[in-house]
Order: C-alpha cells, then structure tokens, then sequence
C-alpha cells in the first residue's frame, strides 16, 4: 500500500517568533567540534574527539564501528540524551514543535537551536515533541497494550493522536489484530514494531535507532529495517541508526563509520560488501599502526634526504655504516 507522506506536526515557532529557514535547508541535525570526555587526568577517555557532522533530511543514515568506537555516545549527544564536555548540536526547528518557555536566542543559524543551551525541562520536552526513539531491548511498559506503549509519547504530553496517522502506522507495520495485546504476549519482531510506531506517532524530525536488530532473529531484523527504509522512502521520515552490522548499514541511505571518537569514513549508498572491507581496514588500522621511526635515545626520528629504510621498516642515514668505514 502507498502511503501519504508525512506532514509536520505543531507551530514551527519558539515564542510568538517565527522560525525562518537555515542556511542549509536540508539538514536536519549537525553538530561542531563535538566533544565528550569521561574522567580525567590520567584516566581520562576520549569518547567523541571533535566530531563535524551533519545528517540530511529525509535520509536514512547508519552510524558503524566497534564497541568503544563512540559511536553510540554520538547518537545520545545528539538526541541531548548526554551532556557534552565542547561544542554543539544543532537541531533543525523549521518542521518541529517549538518550545513553549518564552523566546529562545538561537546560537546556529536561524532556524535552528543548539541543544547544549537548553536546560533539562527542555532537553524534555524538544526530545518527547520532535525526537523518536528505538532501543535494541524495545522498552515497552509491560502492564499496557500495544495500543497504550504506541501512545505513550502523546499521553505524557497531553495529546491525543492523529487516527488516521494511528491507523496508517498499524497497517504499515502490521500490527492489526495485535493493539489489545500486551508485549509478553507479542514476539521480539511484534515488539519491535510496537517501539517503531512509538517512535513515528509523534510524527518527530528524527528517529533514533540505537541496534534497533540487536534482540532479533534475521527474519524479524529484515522487516524491522525495511519498516525504517519506508518510513524514510514514503513517510519523509529522518533515521539516525547505530549498528555493528553490515547488513543492517545496507539498509541505509548513506553510513559512518567511527573509530576512536571520530568518522573515518563516510560511504554512500553502502553495501555489505563496502562496509565489510570499511571496518577490515579500521580494523586493522587499529591492530597495525603505522611505525613512527625512532632515534637512540626514543625520540621520533625526522626523515631526511637521502635516509632509506632497512629491513624492519626503520630508517638509517645514507651511505656507508659504522663498520664499513
């Protein structure tokens, strides 16, 4: 079945002022010189190191790479889920349900607002008004219906949904015949779908997905991620997902791939096949660091004209050694 494309939802305005367009009408969220540190000192980990990023419209984008790559702590710094240690996340309004606490001074670029200026109760209602959210372990509220998981954004709010958006969401995820249910009596797939449609019944600028495959076997993870490729496709939708897995990057418009707190590649229209060799040679990368030549007492030894190098790959000066003179 085609469905509508989907319409914002709410004023695009802060205050009584309207928010105009940014420079770059596309974007949807970007962030600056991102920077998340915990510890310090000595102990001291660098989770994201200066991260520039900026994620479209209307586009289905997979962020990739190992555990402890900070790729997860990049995806909760956007959505203002963790606080940063320097620099800014930048959320496009234009299409969001403004904030309601008076005027807000923007920061970015007109149209947008910085997530780091905004205090808690902000950070919470911006998140609950704008932003989806789909977790590997579902997060469903065990005592309600599938019906009443799907609505709970809009009841903490104070709304009511949209029927007929209601009714496309439960047709496009198939879930008919299941809103009476409660999760224990849904299977891992059926639960998944339920988060999903919690997700979109906001209508919200950005869905994230962090390992939204994780808890699910091969088939339930296909429908899952083809759920998340037609909502972007038909909906309109924007889907930030993280992932470990090539397959489910596929999916995928466009997918980073992270290493030690920063992107190290940035690959359109993924494959299984690219994203396989992308983290092959992160991998090793990491495993296999190139050899910084070193002089006799351990300092980094700069390279001169003339230098080559001997058999393990360090370098020696030119012409006759020591025991040919």
């Amino acid at each position: 079945m085609d469905m509508q494309r989907m319409e914002p939802v709410g004023r695009s305005e802060v205050g009584e002022e309207k928010i105009s367009p940014v420079g770059g009408p596309g974007t949807a969220i970007r962030a600056e010189d991102l920077t998340k540190d915990y510890g310090e000192g000595e102990s001291v980990v660098h989770a994201l190191r200066g991260v520039d990023v900026s994620f479209d419209q209307g586009m289905f984008t997979a962020i990739m790479g190992p555990s402890g790559s900070g790729k997860s702590t990049l995806m909760h710094t956007l959505a203002g889920l963790d606080s940063v240690t320097r620099g800014h996340v930048y959320l496009n309004m234009v299409n969001a349900t403004g904030l309601s606490e008076g005027r807000k001074k923007f920061r970015g670029q007109r149209g947008e607002v910085d997530l780091t200026t905004l205090n808690d109760n902000q950070l919470t209602l911006l998140r609950r008004r704008n932003l989806g959210f789909i977790f590997q372990s579902f997060n469903l509220l065990p005592m309600f219906t599938a019906r009443q998981n799907i609505e709970t954004p809009l009841t903490l709010d104070g709304g009511r949904p949209d029927r007929e958006w209601m009714d496309l969401l439960v047709r496009t995820l198939g879930l008919e015949g299941r809103l009476d249910h409660r999760p224990s009596e849904l299977s891992g797939g059926q639960q998944q779908r339920v988060a999903i449609a919690r997700a979109l019944i906001t209508k919200p600028s950005i869905v994230f997905a962090d390992e939204p495959t994780g808890n699910l076997d091969s088939l339930s993870s296909a429908e899952v991620l083809g759920f998340l490729r037609r909502s972007v496709r038909e909906l309109g939708q924007t889907v930030i997902m993280v992932t470990h897995d090539p397959l489910a990057a596929s999916y995928a418009d466009r997918a980073l791939v992270f290493s030690d707190g920063r992107v190290v590649a940035d690959q359109e229209k993924p494959t299984v096949e690219i994203m396989n060799d992308l983290m092959a040679k992160d991998s090793q990368t990491l495993l296999d660091p190139p050899r910084v030549p070193l002089q006799a007492d351990g300092a980094p030894r700069v390279r001169r004209e003339g230098d080559v190098p001997d058999d393990g790959g360090a370098l020696r000066p030119s012409g006759p050694s020591m025991s040919e003179r």
